[in-house]
């Protein structure tokens, strides 16, 4: 997945165009390694069993799902845009999701509630959002460490409370944003969101979007873009928010050094 810009370290897997290998995961779920037309390899885990899910499941502690594929059924059907769903999975705070597959349809995938961990959590066709963090402490610490999400048609994740977000080892593809700080929630806070060690495939509109107005800021490093040649993908878009659920207005992109906190030996494309 690494372009010529940034040697693979030589433990990764060595990809050759138009084959597909399998490599053992945590848990004892495979991953299908495939290569796209674009050049990116992905890997998507093959799910060890499906469990439907009618009510919400309440998180606290340490839930390892064990790489089943968790899917909505009910009330939880839904897999639309719509507002107001509620999600497959409620973390209180503290809590941590591990090696999870979401299918469709995926509802509003996963709530944090307070500070959380998302670890190997994989969504095939986000639903409304794959995650949202809602925590109302400026000392709240959300973070998605590996996983991947696809088919967002707008958000991949929501960040609607306070304190800090870092999504590390991830990848993205077909997607909206990757992140997005609430534009318009009736309660604003400061947000601070670090994106390292990605790979986003085409198409996609953003990686990150802050609100420079609350005080927002979004650091990127390591980010490896692929199949967007013409360089549409939007890595860092600031916006003025505001709390009266107004459409929230776009004032600019791209590194200023204050709220969008990146160079472009940062972002690579292939």
């Amino acid at each position: 997945m690494r372009t010529a810009l940034h040697k693979r370290r030589t433990s990764r897997r060595a990809v050759l165009a138009g084959t597909v290998a399998t490599v053992a995961l945590t848990g004892a779920a495979l991953l299908s390694t495939s290569v796209t037309s674009a050049g990116a390899a992905t890997e998507w885990p093959e799910p060890q069993g499906s469990e439907p899910v009618s009510e919400t499941i309440p998180v606290s502690g340490t839930y390892d799902g064990e790489m089943k594929r968790f899917y909505g059924e009910g009330d939880l059907g839904g897999g639309d845009q719509g507002e107001g769903k509620d999600p497959i999975f409620k973390l209180e705070d503290g809590a941590v999701l591990k090696n999870v597959v979401l299918g469709k349809p995926a509802s509003d995938g996963v709530h944090c509630m307070g500070s959380c961990t998302l670890e190997n959590v994989w969504w095939e066709d986000v639903g409304e959002d794959a995650a949202s963090f809602k925590g109302g402490s400026s000392s709240a610490r959300y973070t998605v460490t590996g996983g991947g999400a696809r088919k967002a048609d707008d958000k991949v994740f929501q960040f609607n409370g306070a304190g800090s977000l870092t999504v590390s080892g991830f990848q993205v593809s077909d997607f909206g944003k990757l992140v997005r700080s609430c534009g318009n929630c009736s309660t604003q806070h400061k947000r601070s969101i670090t994106v390292k060690n990605v790979d986003i495939t085409a198409p996609g509109k953003s990686i990150v979007g802050v609100n420079a107005n609350y005080g927002d800021t979004a650091t990127l490093r390591d980010v490896r873009i692929h199949g967007d040649s013409d360089k549409k993908i939007e890595p860092c878009v600031r916006y003025k928010g505001n709390d009266t659920g107004d459409e929230p207005e776009e004032i600019g992109s791209g590194p200023d050094g204050t709220t969008c906190r990146y160079s472009e030996s940062d972002i690579s494309y292939d």
